[in-house]
């Protein structure tokens, strides 16, 4: 659904209210939304162009949670701002993939391939960013079927510990700096050594590595897996 423009000069003028009574830049709750960085910049320009559509209801059900409100409100049809009005979901980005043994400059996509998923809107994240990746390839399917999209915080902004048991978005980066992204499972052996584990029924994928990397390459813990949302 698009909003018309004539309504969309309304809604910017109650995002810029909310930016300005959280201290936030257009930049940075566009960001946390889980949005383009351009999102509410790109709305400004649109309610001054006439020329243009206005903007989707989906971007403003992102927002409304960052900017503390519903997306009634930011549509002036509700008076009462309570966050709590909307449905609790949010949209995440799917933005790349993780597939073990699979080595390129990036593991992040570009343009159209990307496309956003719904997740619970729990009030345990909404403070921090959600990044999503699809699975390719069978190192995790014994948990995660190919095409499984995992949704994961990021452990340098929530600065939350390892958890054994827990499962991460790890990346590999060789000695040539070509990377591997994928997803594993924080465990300990009998001997108290920590490992990253692979769930996979292919003989492969079933070797853990080693969580501090070896001669050939670096390992980095990126992110904790947080939801998986199943295409059907």
């Amino acid at each position: 659904m698009k909003i018309p423009l004539m309504e969309l000069r309304d809604v910017v003028q109650r995002v810029e209210a909310r930016l300005t009574e959280l201290g936030l830049s257009a930049a940075a709750a566009s960001t946390r939304a889980g949005l383009s960085k351009d999102a509410i910049r790109n709305m400004q320009r649109a309610a001054k162009d006439g020329g243009r559509q206005g903007v989707s209801t989906h971007t403003l059900s992102a927002l409304a949670p960052v900017l503390d409100t519903n997306v009634a409100w930011l549509l002036g049809e509700a008076d009462d701002r309570d966050p709590d009005l909307d449905q609790d979901v949010r949209h995440v980005r799917v933005t790349g993939f993780v597939q073990a043994g699979h080595y390129a400059e990036t593991w992040e996509w570009q343009g159209e391939d990307v496309y956003s998923v719904p997740v619970p809107n729990d009030p345990a994240y909404r403070k921090f960013v959600l990044h999503a990746a699809e699975t390719r390839g069978p190192s995790m399917d014994r948990r995660y079927p190919e095409k499984t999209v995992v949704v994961f915080t990021d452990l340098i902004e929530t600065g939350a510990a390892l958890e054994l048991g827990k499962r991460y978005i790890v990346e590999r980066e060789r000695a040539d700096g070509m990377r591997e992204a994928t997803v594993k499972t924080l465990w300990r052996d009998e001997s108290g050594k920590i490992w990253l584990l692979p769930e996979s029924n292919d003989p492969r994928f079933q070797e853990p590595i080693p969580i501090d990397g070896g001669e050939d390459d670096t390992v980095r813990v990126v992110g904790r897996v947080v939801y998986a949302v199943s295409k059907e």
